[in-house]
C-alpha cells in the first residue's frame, strides 16, 4: 500500500514537472520567435544583448558602397543608377548629390567605389569625393571599349550637390566579370583601388588570358598603358600620378601595389595602418589577405593556400593543338587534355603571400555537385565559397561585446556577415569565422558601414541575383532588393 502511494505521488509529480516543462518550452519558443522577428542572430550571446533589424530605405539601384558621412547621412553609390545618394537614417529619405551620365552598367560595371576626403565639410578646402565607374572609351557608338576611371567631384555644402568633375585616372581595365571596384583613401592620403581579373579563364571569358601575374614594362608605364592592371590593388596619388614610394615589381614602379588577385571586392585599413583585402575564390578558397607592398597573392596559380587541395590552374587560353574557342568550358577538375593543368605546388614565387583566412579549403575529391542545388542546376550556389563583397574594420572598444579588433565581411551567397576576429598583432585570425555568422536574411549583402556609436551596422543589398534561402538552397528572389538595412545592438539591461 505504501509503495502504491509512492507510485501515485511520483506519478503526480511527473505530471506537474511535465506540465511545467511544456510551459517552459512554449514560452522559450515564443521568445525565440519574437527575437527572430526583431533581428536577433546566432553568434550573439543572449545574455549580452540582441540586434534589432530595421529597413532604413529601399528603392536603390544596386547600392555598391555605403559610407557614414560627416553630415550624419549615409553616402551611397548606386551601381546601375549612376547616382551618389545621401540617405537620412532617421526616416530613410533620399537626396541625390549627383547623377552621373555616360557610364556602362553591363555585367558588374557601373558606378562602383567611393572615397570621402577626410576634410569633407570641415572647412579645410578639401570638399572632395572620389568615385570610380566604368565607361565606353570609344567614341564610335557601334563599338564598345570598356574602361574604368577614377573621378574627383567637389561638394557644395550650400546646394548639397557634387560637381566640378575632374578625371584623376582614366583608361583603367574594365570587363564583363570580376570587376573588383572598391575604392578607399588610406591614412597616407593615397587612393587605393581594386581591379579583378575581369573573369579571365572562365565562363564566357574562358579563352581570355589571365593577366593577374603580369606587370607593365617601363615603356608601358611611360606610355600610360594600363592594360596589365588586371588582378591588382592599385595605389595612386590624389592627382592620379604614381607615388614615388610605390613598390618596384620586376624592376618597374607603377600604380600596382599588390598583384595576383582574382576578384578583390573588399579593402579596408586598420587604425595601425595594416591593409586587409577580401576576394572571391573559384569554387573554393575565398580569401582574406593582409596586403603588403609588392606582395604576390598567387592567382591564378594558387587559390587560397599553396596546398594542392581541390584546385589546379587550368590555363584554357593556352590550349595545345586544339583552339580554345572550339572547347567547352567546365568549372570542374576534369578539363580537356589539351588544356595545361598545373598543381599549386608546381608554382613558386619569392613574393608569394598566403591568405590569413580562407572560405573554404576542401580536400581533393570533394563533390562540388551538392544535391541541394541540383534542381535548378545552380551548383555554384552550393560550392564551399561565400562570395565576399566588401570588408569593414570594427574597432569600437566600448561597443558590441567581444567584437573589438574584428573584420566584418558580408556575403553575397549567404546573406550574412562574418565576423573575423584578429589576434593582437593583426596578422592572424583567431577562432573559426563560421561560428561568428550574423544577420541572416535572404539577400545579397554588398557592403557594410558602421555607425559612429559603434553599435549600429548598415548593410546594402543588391536588387537581384543568386543567393541562398534559409535551407541552403538557391533562392528565387531576395527579401530586400536595393535596400539599406540597419542592425542595432541593444544591450541586456537586466544583468
Amino acid at each position: 500500500m505504501a509503495n502504491d502511494a509512492c507510485l501515485i505521488i511520483i506519478g503526480v509529480d511527473y505530471l506537474i514537472v511535465r506540465r511545467h516543462l511544456l510551459l517552459f518550452f512554449a514560452i522559450a519558443a515564443m521568445a525565440a520567435s519574437v527575437l527572430r522577428a526583431r533581428g536577433t542572430t546566432q553568434g550573439t550571446p543572449a545574455s549580452a544583448g540582441q540586434f534589432v533589424k530595421r529597413v532604413v530605405t529601399n528603392g536603390l539601384a544596386n547600392p555598391f558602397q555605403v559610407i557614414w558621412g560627416p553630415d550624419e547621412h549615409l553616402w551611397v553609390t548606386e551601381r546601375t543608377g549612376g547616382r551618389i545618394t545621401r540617405v537620412r537614417v532617421s526616416d530613410g529619405s533620399k537626396t541625390s548629390a549627383i547623377a552621373i551620365s555616360g557610364f556602362l552598367t553591363d555585367g558588374p560595371g557601373g558606378l562602383l567605389g567611393m572615397a570621402l576626403d577626410p576634410g569633407l565639410m570641415k572647412t579645410t578646402g578639401n570638399d572632395y569625393v572620389y568615385v570610380a565607374y566604368t565607361y565606353d572609351a570609344d567614341a564610335d557608338p557601334a563599338t564598345v571599349s570598356r574602361r574604368t576611371k577614377i573621378v574627383r567631384f567637389t561638394y557644395d555644402a550650400h546646394t548639397r550637390v557634387l560637381g566640378n568633375a575632374r578625371d584623376i585616372l582614366a583608361g583603367l581595365p574594365a570587363g564583363t566579370d570580376h570587376q573588383g571596384g572598391r575604392l578607399i583613401m588610406g591614412p597616407d592620403r593615397k587612393l587605393y583601388f581594386t581591379i579583378g581579373d575581369l573573369g579571365a579563364n572562365q565562363l564566357a571569358n574562358f579563352c581570355k588570358p589571365d593577366h593577374s601575374q603580369s606587370v607593365p614594362t617601363v615603356a608601358q608605364v611611360q606610355a600610360h598603358d594600363l592594360s596589365l592592371y588586371e588582378g591588382k590593388v592599385l595605389r595612386l596619388n590624389l592627382d592620379g600620378s604614381i607615388p614615388p614610394d610605390n613598390p618596384i615589381i620586376a624592376g618597374v614602379r607603377s600604380h600596382i601595389y599588390s598583384y595576383g588577385h582574382r576578384n578583390p571586392q573588399g579593402l579596408v585599413f586598420a587604425p595601425d595602418g595594416k591593409l586587409y583585402e577580401s576576394e572571391h575564390g573559384p569554387n573554393t578558397d575565398d580569401e582574406i589577405n593582409l596586403i603588403r607592398p609588392g606582395g604576390n597573392y598567387g592567382w591564378p596559380h594558387v587559390a587560397g593556400y599553396r596546398d594542392d587541395q581541390s584546385y589546379a590552374y587550368a590555363n584554357w587560353s593556352a590550349s595545345r593543338g586544339i583552339p580554345c574557342a572550339s572547347l567547352t568550358f567546365t568549372a570542374y577538375p576534369a578539363v580537356p587534355p589539351s588544356v595545361p593543368l598545373q598543381k599549386e605546388s608546381a608554382w613558386n614565387h619569392p613574393d608569394f603571400t598566403p591568405p590569413i583566412q580562407t572560405f573554404h579549403t576542401v580536400p581533393t575529391g570533394y563533390d562540388f555537385k551538392n544535391p541541394k542545388c541540383a534542381e535548378r542546376e545552380l551548383y555554384y550556389q552550393c560550392w564551399p565559397t561565400v562570395a565576399p563583397s566588401s570588408l569593414a574594420m570594427y574597432t569600437a572598444r566600448n561597443g558590441i561585446p567581444g567584437w573589438s579588433h574584428s573584420l566584418l565581411m558580408p556575403s553575397l551567397k549567404h546573406g550574412t556577415v562574418y565576423r573575423i576576429q584578429l589576434d593582437a598583432a593583426g596578422t592572424a585570425v583567431v577562432g573559426d569565422p563560421d561560428e561568428n555568422e550574423y544577420f541572416k536574411t535572404v539577400n545579397r549583402y554588398r557592403d557594410v558601414a558602421l555607425g559612429p556609436d559603434g553599435l549600429t551596422l548598415f548593410i546594402a543589398t543588391d536588387v537581384e541575383g543568386n543567393t541562398q534561402d534559409r535551407s541552403g538552397r538557391p533562392a528565387t528572389g531576395v527579401e530586400n532588393p536595393g535596400a539599406i538595412l540597419e542592425f542595432r545592438y541593444v544591450a541586456d539591461r537586466s544583468r
